[in-house]
């Protein structure tokens, strides 16, 4: 009698934090709300320098264009960034 040896990967699922993921948890929360007040400080600025060179008359408005875009791309990826990880995970 031949006995097969079957070996299984475990599937971890969601997981369990280990001791002291609270406060892990917590300077991702504080990133998380640094980042976002960056994100907001960017779009003024970016929409102030925007709104200047405007007033101004001067054609430097397309670098700050360019640079309130950009602000806003950083904002959808940050906004987004929970979904991305957890699509590539």
């Amino acid at each position: 009698m031949s006995h097969l040896l079957i070996l299984a990967v475990v599937n971890p699922g969601q997981g369990v934090a280990p001791p002291g993921a609270d406060k892990l948890t917590t300077i991702l929360q504080w990133t998380a709300w640094g980042v976002f007040a960056l994100c907001v400080a960017g779009v003024l600025i970016s929409a102030a320098k925007l709104a200047h060179a405007h007033n101004q008359g001067y054609g430097g408005a397309n670098q700050h264009t360019t640079s309130l875009a950009w602000t806003l791309v950083a904002c959808v990826i940050a906004g987004s960034s929970a979904a991305i990880v957890g699509a590539l995970s």
